[in-house]
């Protein structure tokens, strides 16, 4: 119930209480009987003040259900605000973590060996989860001498690619700090020179005839070095592309190497089809060997029964003649007939 409604029920009451006491007055000094006109001026009284008593109890009944609702509103607002309150706090420990987690990749990212070991895990992390143990290396020395971050072992054509992880980052900090353009301008020169100057250093390093492939890698740690490089310096990045060397963000750089082992699938399928070419070729020989042998067996299985039949013919006639021989009565000896 809003706070001027009960004032003015009050002032409303008690007009009405004036007007009906003015009647009643009225009433009772008109030309009647004195006694008759008390009796009706008592009457009134009486009704007017139960009708007062009746009409404050309501209105003090339907006062303390409004006093009783607003409680009721005003502790589920209460609720609803230490709701919102806790959840408030919640975010509130949340943003200081975050706070604190920012703090320490601008620390990270402020250190040149804390950046450096920064770019190579990731590095790495990539790389082992995108292509197999056998397709690429970490810390490989090349013929020259210089150790690149990274060899992903492509077959030839292309051969393998060096990656590296180490590009400066001072010039692109300076450009993102810089409040005027003359500090943008130097900024901006100072990055571009760096530029320069880190792709000659791959070209000449990590790119060697005959070892590797006739390009190299710049791993880019950041998605927003990679979109201003292209955006500010689109020349030389396109420079260094015609000199084979190709600045990735870690996005281009799932994509690249998601194709690189598309490649190295296909290279080890074809060697396993040429295996198993081979396999089969080896399997027609032990074939035709196995067709051969089986022939000579043939033969000499052919070869052993026709000996065994003429040992068979040769037995018969042995036994005919052993026959014949037992039939055979032989004379005695003449000094056995003298003696006789």
């Amino acid at each position: 119930m809003p706070d001027w409604l009960l004032p003015m029920l009050v002032l409303l009451a008690a007009a009405l209480a004036g007007a009906l006491l003015a009647g009643a007055l009225a009433l009772a000094f008109r030309p009647r009987g004195g006694g008759e006109g008390m009796l009706l001026l008592a009457e009134r009284m009486e009704a007017l003040s139960a009708r007062l008593d009746a009409s404050v109890a309501a209105q003090n009944e339907r006062l303390s259900r409004a006093l009783a609702d607003s409680a009721d509103r005003t502790q589920e607002s209460a609720r609803r605000i230490h709701e919102r309150l806790a959840v408030i706090d919640a975010a509130r420990a949340n943003i200081e973590r975050l706070g604190g987690q920012v703090t320490s990749l601008a620390q990270i990212l402020g250190n040149k060996q804390a950046r450096g070991a920064f770019g190579e895990v990731q590095l790495r992390d990539m790389l082992a989860d995108r292509l197999p143990a056998d397709g690429w290396g970490w810390q490989v020395t090349l013929a020259n001498g210089t150790r690149c971050d990274a060899l992903i072992r492509l077959p030839f054509p292309p051969g393998p690619i060096a990656v590296d992880s180490k590009f400066p980052l001072e010039a692109w900090q300076a450009l993102r700090r810089a409040q005027d353009d003359q500090a943008r301008g130097i900024a901006e020169r100072r990055l571009a020179a760096d530029i320069r100057r880190h792709v000659d250093d791959v070209a000449r390093k990590y790119i060697c005839p005959g070892e590797t492939a006739e390009g190299a890698l710049i791993f880019l740690p950041s998605e927003a070095l990679h979109a201003d490089l292209h955006a500010l310096f689109g020349s030389l990045v396109q420079e260094a592309a015609r000199r084979g060397v190709y600045l990735v963000s870690p996005g281009t750089l799932w994509a690249v190497l998601g194709a690189m082992r598309a490649l190295m699938r296909d290279v080890r399928l074809k060697a396993e089809a040429q295996q198993l070419r081979r396999e089969v070729a080896r399997l027609a020989e032990e074939t035709e060997r196995l067709d051969r042998r089986v022939a000579n067996l043939k033969r000499h299985f052919a070869e052993m029964q026709a000996d065994v039949q003429q040992i068979e013919i040769t037995a018969q006639r042995i036994t005919a003649a052993g026959a014949r021989i037992e039939a055979v009565e032989m004379d005695p000896p003449p000094a056995a007939r003298a003696a006789e």
